[in-house]
């Protein structure tokens, strides 16, 4: 794991025996898409925008990938569960459908892990109170981690008034001035942060100017993959935050050497190629098109529909605010139960961040929640 305070880049790094493995109760078999890791493509970029980089030729390829596979190892029968974590997540429920509708292969379960699942959720923030109703529990979280007070039983009250008096508050604005008054006071108990700081900013708290405001004191900046996990901020003085993301950044190195040490040394398969855990090349190429705004949410719902024994699992952290576990919380409480099992599409959620399965006991926690969901028939 990497990400607990005090972690150096430049450390070494290596792979080592992982405890919450899944693989004492299925196989597993990993996809490096396209630009990613060593796969690359074989066309100019021109080319590869319009067969990879886009949302909806992406889904695509990576579908036929899934059923190509499948084939030629002659597993068309076994039961099939498909994986995806953070933009992964966005694949997930339309990668299940496409393949459900048209390749003809149907999987038994989803994981869904940090999800990019409802981005639209965080749209018309200046009216709707969706945005910062995804942000509030897990600013609230970190706090109640930095207190030593997180527990399932604080977040069930954090996410209850998240969806009750807060959003209330926020719907009634200035009408309501008594009730606004009483927001930004349970606010400020929340999160910990300054009372003048929360009535400035109306009780609506943006996302990279909490995660500045709530370590300005020690000169640091906190992640929005894991709110609790900080680096210096190398620009303290300046008005707007100029820093990349501590987690994010500080991450490529040991990932990078650790893997390709692994892949090069230990498996001893030979190669030229770079391996990219981050691809900014790819990023920029990506063809950011309507289809990516429309969310997977709608496939999802399908998918869930036509198949009644389909099984989907949604794992979030609660520090993680690149990925919010309230929307996936929110996103799921909207959709019609399709059967007599309303766990048949749920949302978990574990201490720690957008990879929260860098700490044991979340590992754990989390490996217990997916082997269930697969012995479940």
């Amino acid at each position: 794991g990497f990400g607990a305070e005090g972690d150096s880049a430049s450390a070494p790094a290596a792979l080592r025996d992982n405890p919450g493995t899944w693989l004492d109760f299925t196989d597993l078999v990993f996809i490096d898409p396209v630009g990613t890791g060593f796969s690359r493509a074989l066309i100019g970029d021109d080319e590869a925008k319009k067969q990879f980089y886009n949302p909806q030729a992406d889904v695509e390829y990576l579908s036929r990938v899934v059923y190509d596979w499948l084939l030629k190892n002659r597993r068309l029968q076994a039961r099939k569960y498909l994986v995806g974590e953070s933009y992964g997540g966005f694949r997930g429920p339309r990668i299940t459908q496409y393949l459900q509708t048209r390749l003809g292969v149907a999987m038994n379960g989803v994981v869904l892990v940090s999800p990019y699942l409802n981005p639209t959720l965080d749209d018309n923030s200046d009216v709707s109170p969706l945005a910062w109703m995804m942000t509030l529990p897990s600013i609230a979280a970190a706090h109640l981690e930095r207190q030593g007070q997180l527990s399932d039983t604080a977040m069930r009250q954090v996410i209850d008034y998240t969806r009750g008096d807060y959003a209330v508050a926020l719907m009634r604005g200035r009408t309501d001035p008594q009730a606004t008054e009483a927001m930004l006071q349970q606010v400020t108990r929340m999160t910990g942060l300054d009372a003048t700081y929360v009535r400035r900013s109306g009780g609506r708290l943006e996302t990279q100017a909490y995660l500045r405001e709530v370590f300005r004191d020690k000169g640091e900046l906190g992640s929005r993959y894991d709110a609790n996990v900080t680096a210096f901020d190398p620009f303290p003085n300046d008005p707007e935050q100029r820093a990349n993301d501590p987690l994010l950044d500080s991450i490529i190195a040991p990932t990078t050497t650790a893997m390709v040490d692994f892949v090069t040394r230990v498996v001893g398969w030979k190669v030229d190629a770079r391996y990219q855990a981050l691809n900014y090349d790819v990023n920029t190429l990506w063809d950011w098109n309507d289809e990516l705004r429309k969310g997977a949410v709608t496939q999802l719902r399908q998918s869930v529909a036509i198949d009644p024994k389909l099984r989907v699992l949604i794992a979030h952290g609660w520090n993680d605010l690149s990925c919010p576990f309230m929307g996936s919380v929110l996103t799921v409480d909207q959709m019609p139960t399709m059967g007599s099992d309303p766990k048949r599409v749920q949302v978990r959620e574990y201490p720690g961040g957008h990879m929260f399965y860098n700490r044991a006991d979340s590992q754990a926690a989390f490996r217990n929640d997916v082997k269930t969901m697969y012995e479940t028939r």
